[in-house]
């Protein structure tokens, strides 16, 4: 597994964040609309967004639900900044690391991994912040690439020996990161051109599933709590 830390990726999409939209917003808005569309069907008050990006996401959020977004890259979440002002979104950003938020548990109906999964230092730390703040009963919809479905894996082995540079992980097994951990999912859906991603819906149920807890814990030797910082207007 390509090896990434907190200080490549804001640098990689520090980066990216002055043409971010261009290389990955039209080839990856089907996925988004798709979630999109479940949104509007589900109940509920409010939906975090863990690795919000330049807001790609957030115009595409039912009105009726109170939106908060975190990204540890300030360049892009300038971008989202401008992008919630410009559409005058009802969105609260924080500059956080997504792995440790500080929020408080079971505080969000909905919790939105979009294309940040792979992307992440830890993955089983994110996916356990995510259980950690998604009230039981809620929803965590994972929307990301994963190796292991055909077709992604020719086009990203050329990626592999730069995932550090490129910013993610372009070998991101479903069977490591989805089907081992215990997850109560709910639907699948192949999104993108030539399904080349997916969108999981996954039920938080009473307790954080015991396979996801025993990952994180492998992975993860000590976490740091982190009072979030909201991003000013």
């Amino acid at each position: 597994m390509p090896k990434l830390d907190s200080d490549s990726i804001v640098t990689a999409y520090d980066r990216y964040s002055n043409f971010y939209d261009l290389l990955f917003g039209r080839v990856l808005q089907d996925g988004r609309e798709a979630l999109s569309q479940c949104l509007h069907q589900a109940v509920g008050h409010n939906i975090l967004e863990l690795g919000v990006g330049s807001g790609l996401m957030l115009p595409l959020y039912p009105a009726r639900f109170r939106v908060t977004g975190v990204d540890i890259s300030p360049g892009m979440l300038a971008r989202a900044k401008q992008r919630v002002e410009g559409n005058r979104l009802n969105v609260e950003l924080y500059l956080i690391d997504a792995e440790t938020t500080g929020f408080q548990d079971g505080a969000f109906d909905h919790v939105v991994l979009p294309y940040v999964y792979s992307v992440t230092p830890q993955p089983m730390k994110l996916m356990h912040e995510a259980f950690r703040l998604c009230r039981p009963g809620g929803t965590i919809w994972i929307l990301n690439h994963f190796s292991g479905l055909g077709l992604w894996d020719r086009l990203a082995r050329p990626l592999k020996p730069f995932a550090r540079g490129v910013g993610f992980r372009p070998d991101f097994s479903y069977q490591t990161y989805i089907t081992d951990l215990g997850l109560t999912i709910a639907k699948v859906t192949a999104v993108n051109l030539f399904g080349l991603s997916r969108l999981v819906q996954v039920q938080r149920g009473e307790d954080i599933p015991d396979a996801l807890t025993f990952c994180y814990e492998q992975e993860v030797s000590c976490t740091q709590v982190v009072v979030p910082t909201l991003l000013q207007a």
